[in-house]
């Protein structure tokens, strides 16, 4: 069958393309505008923002489409981040569009307990996106997932990941319980569901067979990495708070921290739910989280990801705030500083423009790097500027080699560090 899936760059959308291909199927990945890789194994990409598109710009894509699977989704509103168009305006545009183009199945991912509480935007929007779809002629399937776990490292299955890297687990306030469920009983799930003899017309809850609480999933990480329990500290809510807050700031400037305010509102009301109509449904019976991590050879490259997941963020930090600082400091204590180390190289009258320019330059890439959007682009800026001063330096003044502090020396670790942050820039 040809099966047009919406999110496919995400942890759910790209397991489910992955096996359907597996099983022969033909598949359309839906992307946004800008994000298509250069190659995949197999099927077509079709590069559409679900926010923004039109019935009209779907009708071509659905063209053959037997069923439709929508994954995309947003934890919290930001640059380029709309809860209500991408969980409601754009899926009732596509709801519409598959109407017209005479596509009957159409699976959507919604999220646990969204009918119950509404806390934050995120619940609410999925919730409006939800009845948009029941209110449709479609033989339609809501599958509501607890927080879905698996092998690719993507939001809370990235964060449990790095969380079990500290030898100390800072416990949020007022976590609720969570019923994880795996990535391979979901994407079977869809697979269920994708079958014209299915059920259809239904709300499904995705749950684990546990209700596990934050320490407990962590813990199960720990143990699989081969690392002793942590011990749990519970962090003060103003602490606590003052996280959510740096995090909501990193989505101002375009980062994804799955530890933004939404979390704070959404995790109090935990992720637990009835998985028994889910499993007479299907069939399937939910594996364990130890059970399923157990089935699975831990890597050195799973080791790494875990230990570097919360230095990406430190990494970032440092080196942004790195290059504002040396150029806000150029311009006031170290001024005097730069024009004599610019006359000994005999800039003479240059000398001022010179530190006043290298100064600029030095907090321009640090405000590029501090930015998601244009990061990759202040970090090549970054290395080029430094190679341009170890060249210079050397050239015009070579005696700062032999200098004790090693002005020219310390270039090349901070170019290393640059390169480390182009290697883990992407989270997808």
């Amino acid at each position: 069958m040809r099966v047009l899936v919406i999110g496919a760059s995400g942890l759910i959308g790209s397991a489910i393309c992955a096996k359907l291909i597996e099983r022969g199927d033909e598949v359309v990945r839906v992307v946004r505008p800008g994000s298509a890789p250069a190659v995949i194994a197999s099927g077509k990409i079709a590069e559409l923002d679900l926010a923004q598109a039109a019935p009209d710009d779907w009708l071509p894509h659905l063209s053959g489409v037997d069923a439709v699977v929508n994954c995309a989704g947003t934890l919290q509103d930001g640059p380029g981040e709309d809860t209500s168009a991408v969980h409601f305006h754009g899926p009732s545009a596509l709801f519409k569009a598959c109407e017209r183009a005479g596509v009957r199945r159409v699976i959507h991912f919604s999220a646990m307990g969204v009918e119950k509480e509404q806390p934050s935007a995120f619940s609410r929007t999925k919730l409006e996106g939800d009845k948009a779809l029941m209110a449709s002629d479609l033989d339609w399937i809501i599958l509501r997932p607890s927080v879905v776990l698996g092998p690719g490292a993507f939001g809370a299955s990235a964060l449990f990941r790095g969380l079990a890297a500290l030898p100390w687990l800072p416990l949020m306030p007022g976590t609720g319980r969570l019923q994880v469920v795996r990535l391979e009983d979901v994407v079977r799930t869809v697979e269920v569901f994708l079958d014209p003899a299915s059920a259809s017309r239904l709300v499904i809850e995705v749950a684990g067979p546990d209700a596990l609480s934050f320490e407990e999933v962590v813990n199960s990480y720990r143990h699989w990495f081969g690392w002793p329990a942590a011990r749990a500290v519970n962090m003060p809510a103003a602490l606590a708070g003052a996280v959510y807050r740096l995090s909501d700031f990193a989505g101002a400037l375009g980062w994804r921290p799955p530890t933004r305010s939404t979390a704070q509102k959404e995790i109090v009301r935990g992720a637990v739910g009835d998985n028994r109509p889910w499993i007479v449904e299907t069939g399937i019976k939910p594996a364990a989280l130890g059970e399923a991590l157990a089935r699975t050879p831990v890597s050195v490259q799973e080791r790494w990801f875990a230990k570097l997941y919360l230095l990406k963020p430190v990494i970032f930090i440092v080196l942004s705030l790195f290059w504002v600082l040396t150029g806000i400091i150029s311009l006031t204590i170290g001024y005097e500083l730069g024009i004599d180390l610019m006359q000994r190289t005999g800039a003479g009258a240059l000398s001022g423009p010179s530190v006043v320019a290298g100064a600029l330059a030095d907090m321009v890439i640090g405000v590029a790097i501090a930015f998601r959007r244009t990061s990759r682009i202040g970090l090549y800026g970054a290395a080029g500027l430094s190679l341009f001063y170890a060249v210079a330096g050397t050239i015009l003044l070579p005696e700062l080699w032999r200098e004790p502090l090693g002005p020219l020396m310390k270039i090349w670790p901070i170019l290393v560090l640059h390169l480390v942050a182009l290697a883990i820039l992407k989270d997808r």
